[in-house]
């Protein structure tokens, strides 16, 4: 589905949603039902984030080609307690 954009002399610009390919040069306003002509605008195009493109691309390809697992991870280490319990409320490096 396509977003278009039509503007009535009278009462402005409106939306109407219809299948790509299907927009018809006027459309009744909504308020007024009147005719609008179709405005030419840009394309409502969105872009992926890099994290989400990422993830994506991982994905798709864990499909064709599954990364093997060789060895164990290594663990994460906590930072150790300090010593004295006062130095634990201390701005930390």
């Amino acid at each position: 589905m396509a977003t278009y954009q039509y503007r009535c002399a009278g009462c402005g610009t409106f939306d109407v949603i219809r299948p790509i390919g299907r927009a018809l040069a006027e459309e009744p306003c909504g308020s007024c039902a009147g005719p609008a002509r179709r405005v030419f605008t840009a394309p409502l195009l969105a872009r992926t984030s890099t994290h989400l493109a990422r993830a994506l691309h991982a994905q798709e390809a864990s499909a064709h080609e599954p990364r093997v697992v060789t060895d164990v991870p290594a663990a994460r280490r906590r930072p150790t307690p300090p010593a004295d319990p006062r130095q634990a409320g201390l701005p930390k490096p």
